[in-house]
């Protein structure tokens, strides 16, 4: 536990479920503290519904209403520093570097590897070696870029839009580093639309990959890219910040301006995509196809940006919140305003300096320099954090959020997220129990929970439990509160049910299965590699002329290197269960069009592969990257029945091995 001073007469309480208490003079700094989640809105609830019979497959989980906002639910204690959320699930980044997914799995978004949904914040290990620094949430994917720079993406890749940004529509249960035209580039940050992504490099370079549809990468046209490819029109100019809405991309740009006898750098706001709606803010419903100024908003300096489903907010640097696009919902934060043209949000928010902005689908979140939320827009599911669900047209103070300390905010479709910072309070100003609300004195006395950290009296914390989150060995039991108690039983119970549920074998028995296993597992690896080998040279064959060739290897040796790690881990572990799954196609398959805009996306171009002269499409090449993809189902399917195969095998053997424990125990002994 982390004490500041001396004695005992100061504690580190979380807000999550404490009353706040201000600090007077002797608070540590924001990095001594730790950030706690709160959520509101429709998000995902911790009941679930099986619907299959195998206890890997997919569950069905159920999402509820929250009303208020709620501390995120965790088993461990999280040191968040940055929050992302998409439309059925959310990231988060720990102060240590490290990254958490949680929410409805498809198509691979949450990365863990596995077909399961996760209820709760958990650890995408195969980024646990290197440092996280920010992440992005889209619908049917997820980005994140490391301290040094490098950028991967993960999730759904079978809507042939090139929204991985790898060059196919291969899907990606694992991160995966995205190169090529990014090799030697450090990207500074990343935003996700549904359909498209959009990058900032640290030269302030920006790039877009993803679905072309009414010109919304900016490159001229309304073709797919499925590679990473810089905005040329915004070359050679500084790009500050980016936000990708549904159809539609804004981005705040540094232009010089001159003034009188100096000239002054200034951030001016740059939209392009489809117009309908008035959400580019030109005062027509015409697309542009590149980086076009807003010619309203000349005069102001940007920093930041957001932009929803028919919705764009600009936040300039004096904290003034500009919206245009669409008045359905009150969304504008303005009620006189009628969509044309940019307006600016006033009411409540005049004399306040905004720092932060966010944007749901239909709803908006700003932050203020006095840590305080206010929001306005569609108020279903309650993602407006009022305690209703009613739509507001004018920013409104979210009273429960008034005393949190909150640094950070972000918007899901239809959800809202908050960070806010632990506080330090004294021991007299801790004048009561954190679970019973009762006033400490000489008979009642201060205790910690190495779980949540708050202080309880000794009756709502005379228990210990294993594995605590803030004890110094997590082996020994440690005193935690009664509802950490609870979580904490859960969990040993659960690990328990999985461990009982193998039979127990003799000693002779273990090691002969042991040893089945180990040459099982042998056999498997060596019949496997061979089978990648063959895969190779299949794949070598497919390209006929040289370059042709060496393109198409590029494209498939993640593929290769990613049915390799299947197939070593399905080999090792023999234990009767279903492959996970890597390469699949997501659930959610169904394309949608621009709700405002009738107009059907156009046809689906070639699959775009990098030459020495750019990006060109090559009918000969998607052929035979179609015919590699085939090529590979092929081989996985080989594979999965092989690893089936082997599974039923060992099973039946270990059966037979329990028959004969048990003829030797009881049979024989009694003959």
């Amino acid at each position: 536990m982390q004490v500041k001073g001396s004695g005992s007469d100061a504690f580190r309480v979380s807000v999550s479920s404490a009353p706040s208490t201000s600090s007077h003079g002797s608070a540590p700094d924001d990095c001594d503290a730790l950030g706690d989640v709160y959520l509101w809105g429709e998000v995902i609830s911790d009941s679930t519904v099986q619907i299959s019979v195998d206890k890997n497959a997919t569950y069905l989980s159920s999402r509820a209403d929250v009303l208020l906002p709620k501390p995120l639910e965790c088993n461990v204690v999280l040191d968040v520093n940055h929050i992302a959320c998409g439309v059925k699930h959310a990231a988060l980044v720990t102060r240590q570097g490290e990254i958490f997914t949680w929410g409805e799995e498809s198509g691979g978004r949450l990365g863990h590897g596995v077909g399961k949904d996760a209820i709760q914040p958990r650890l995408v290990e195969s980024l646990a070696v290197t440092s996280v620094d920010f992440v992005a949430c889209g619908e049917f994917h997820t980005c994140a870029v490391t301290m040094a720079g490098e950028l991967y993406t993960w999730g759904d890749g079978t809507h042939n839009a090139g929204l991985l940004g790898h060059g196919t529509d291969v899907s990606h249960w694992i991160p995966k580093r995205i190169s090529g035209p990014l090799e030697g580039l450090q990207i500074a940050s990343v935003t996700c639309g549904p359909w498209h992504t959009a990058l900032i490099t640290t030269m302030g370079q920006l790039f877009t990959f993803g679905d072309g549809t009414f010109g919304v990468l900016g490159h001229g046209d309304r073709e797919n890219i499925a590679y990473p490819r810089e905005v040329d029109s915004l070359s050679g100019l500084r790009t500050i910040a980016v936000a990708c809405g549904v159809w539609h991309t804004a981005a705040v740009v540094e232009v010089i301006v001159t003034q009188s006898s100096s000239s002054v750098s200034s951030g001016k706001l740059f939209t392009w995509g489809d117009g309908d709606k008035n959400r580019l803010g030109h005062g027509d419903k015409e697309p542009r196809l590149k980086p076009t100024c807003v010619p309203a908003l000349i005069e102001y300096n940007f920093h930041k940006i957001a932009c929803g489903h028919s919705l764009t907010v600009g936040l300039t640097t004096s904290g003034n919140v500009f919206t245009m696009g669409s008045t359905v919902y009150g969304q504008l934060g303005s009620p006189q305003a009628d969509g044309k043209l940019p307006c600016l949000v006033e009411d409540n928010l005049s004399g306040e300096c905004v720092e932060e902005i966010a944007c749901g689908s239909y709803h908006v979140a700003v932050l203020t320099s006095k840590n305080e939320v206010y929001t306005w827009g569609k108020g279903a599911n309650g993602r407006l954090g009022h305690g209703d669900v009613e739509d507001r047209k004018t920013p409104i103070l979210v009273e429960a959020l008034k005393d949190r300390n909150v640094k950070y905010i972000a918007c899901g479709a239809n959800y809202t997220a908050a960070i806010c910072l632990h506080k330090w309070v004294s021991g007299a100003e801790q004048s009561q129990c954190s679970s019973c609300r009762q006033a400490f004195g000489f008979t009642r006395k201060r205790h910690n929970c190495y779980n949540c950290g708050l202080v309880h009296c000794h009756s709502c914390s005379s228990r210990k439990a294993i594995r605590a989150a803030l004890a110094p060995n997590p082996g020994k039991p440690y005193r935690v509160c009664d509802s950490c108690y609870v979580k904490l039983s859960k969990v040993s119970e659960s690990n328990n049910i999985r461990r009982n549920s193998v039979p127990r074998l003799s000693g002779e028995n273990k090691d002969r299965l042991d040893k089945y296993e180990i040459r099982s597992s042998k056999a498997v690896l060596s019949s496997n590699v061979d089978l990648i080998k063959q895969l190779d040279s299949k794949a070598a064959k497919q390209g006929k002329k040289a370059e042709t060739f060496s393109l198409v290897r590029s494209s498939q040796t993640p593929s290769l290197l990613q049915l390799r790690d299947v197939v070593l881990s399905t080999a090792i572990d023999l234990r009767p269960k279903v492959p996970k799954p890597v390469l699949t196609q997501s659930a959610v398959s169904s394309r949608s069009v621009s709700p405002f805009s009738r107009r059907p996306s156009p046809p689906r171009s070639a699959t775009p592969v990098p030459t020495t002269s750019g990006l060109s499409f090559s009918k000969s090449i998607a052929d035979s990257l179609k015919k590699t993809n085939e090529l590979l189902n092929q081989e996985v399917m080989k594979l999965r029945s092989q690893v089936c195969f082997i599974t039923k095998k060992s099973y039946f053997l270990f059966l037979m091995y329990i028959g004969l424990e048990w003829m030797n125990k009881y049979y024989f002994s009694s003959v």
